[in-house]
């Protein structure tokens, strides 16, 4: 799939909303906020996020104009961090491989680390893609399944 990168935009904001309150992606995401149908939690920290000189927060675009999801980097330097959000519509059509190799073109830092769960085969098998390698393991409380979960760990070298 075809993707552009772009500064995130107040309409976008509806579509990253609608696309994280998707039970099934929720679901394999598994380390969401506590309540991701809470509004105010989600308007306050895209707030941040957007005002934050440290955070680069993008909207994934399709080739039709339609917004497909989200990628970002945050964290301090050596502990940089990768994360992206692609609506569940989207899924299995290159959309979140696309979007992060984008993503890695535009940010020079390395390294650059990334975690998912360790069940979410179709996010590891993104980053695996994009060259990051896995370099731990940890448990963790995934709100989104309401226990703790095994999740894996990578790293982009430099």
């Amino acid at each position: 799939m075809d993707v552009t990168l772009r500064p995130v935009r107040d309409e976008d904001l509806e579509v990253f909303y609608a696309q994280t309150n998707e039970p099934e992606a929720v679901r394999m995401a598994a380390f969401t906020h506590e309540d991701p149908a809470d509004r105010a939690r989600f308007d306050a920290h895209w707030a941040r996020i957007r005002h934050d000189p440290g955070v680069l927060a993008l909207t994934v675009v399709g080739a039709d104009g339609e917004v497909v999801g989200h990628v970002g980097v945050f964290g301090p330097p050596g502990e940089r961090e990768v994360t992206y959000w692609i609506g569940r519509a989207h899924w299995g059509r290159g959309a979140a491989t696309a979007a992060l190799r984008a993503l890695l073109g535009a940010v020079p830092d390395r390294p650059l680390h990334a975690r998912a769960a360790a069940d979410n085969g179709a996010s590891l098998r993104v980053l695996d893609k994009c060259g990051f390698l896995v370099t731990g393991h940890e448990r963790g409380f995934a709100h989104a399944r309401g226990e703790e979960i095994d999740e894996v760990v990578l790293t982009l070298p430099g």
